[in-house]
């Protein structure tokens, strides 16, 4: 079965285990969830990422999920923005910010997959992914 929105089903695997206050979860991979899972973890949403061999010969990312000492989860909001069926573009000085700065917006940009941040330093713009808080 082929699958419309693979971002937005990390993302959901993502906010499922937090929901049910697991340690990881395992999501298949591909270069542009790593890349979204890799920013994931420099902002300090995510503890660690690691690339392993799933069933079948398949890769699979195992994201490990962050919380702090009194048992709250790093991610308090999680948003799809830019979908399959309405793209949502930004340039470098109109990306969306999150709750005032302290949420951070993930863009795909010509530099690659980027927070909001690097991508004002870098002056580029790009598909608004997702937005976390």
């Amino acid at each position: 079965m082929t699958m419309t929105d693979p971002i937005a089903d990390m993302l959901t695997r993502i906010r499922n285990g937090i929901q049910v206050r697991r340690k990881q979860v395992e999501v298949p991979s591909s270069r542009l969830k790593s890349a979204l899972a890799l920013v994931l973890k420099e902002e300090g949403y995510l503890a660690d990422v690691a690339a392993v061999e799933g069933e079948g010969g398949f890769a699979t990312l195992r994201l490990e999920l962050k919380y702090d000492e009194d048992g709250r989860n790093a991610i308090t909001e999680l948003k799809r923005i830019s979908k399959p069926g309405c793209r949502i573009y930004a340039k470098a000085d109109r990306i969306p910010v999150v709750r005032r700065g302290l949420g951070v917006t993930i863009l795909s940009t010509s530099k690659g997959i980027l927070s909001d941040r690097k991508a004002r330093e870098l002056g580029v713009g790009g598909e608004v992914l997702c937005t976390v808080f």
